[in-house]
């Protein structure tokens, strides 16, 4: 099996997989908290984000990953898990709480959309290879962000619950 074929089979599961588990679990739970509990669960993960910075590390990802991927990844989840630990930070101010956690998702969303977009215009997944030990992120991470940021934007968009 080509490395482009394996890797886009991967990020499909990857999807999948984690579709699975949080409609069983994660969306059960987020809907028995109120609003501000279960974004600050979801800005929680996304606090880690810091992590995408690893892209910029030789050595960690091979000499020939394109750049045009894995800075615009890089800075993109920095900035993204940056905004979600203010969020954290902030939530007794809700005004400033609610504010930093649309930047966070919207942020969080374009970046990922846009590494989607990098990653194919630099062929990325012919190239999975030099993503070394990143090579989980993609395949085991992104799709737990991209799902959650979704689930973050229902959360934000639905009607308040009254309660009785």
């Amino acid at each position: 099996m080509s490395t482009q074929i394996l890797f886009q089979v991967q990020l499909v599961l990857g999807y999948l997989a984690w579709l699975l588990c949080f409609r069983a679990y994660g969306l059960p739970w987020l809907s028995s908290m109120d609003r501000v509990a279960a974004l600050r669960a979801i800005a929680t993960l996304h606090s880690f984000r810091f992590f995408g910075l690893v892209f910029l590390l030789p050595g960690v990802v091979g000499p020939d990953l394109p750049a045009g991927f894995a800075v615009f990844a890089a800075y993109g989840d920095f900035a993204t898990g940056v905004l979600a630990m203010l969020a954290l930070l902030t939530v007794r101010v809700r005004p400033l709480f609610w504010t930093l956690v649309v930047a966070f998702n919207v942020t969080g969303m374009v970046d990922l959309v846009v590494d989607y977009y990098h990653a194919i215009q630099a062929g990325l997944p012919e190239h999975a290879e030099q993503l070394g030990a990143t090579y989980a992120i993609p395949i085991i991470y992104v799709p737990l962000l991209m799902i959650t940021h979704i689930a973050a934007f229902w959360f934000l968009l639905r009607p308040r619950q009254s309660v009785a």
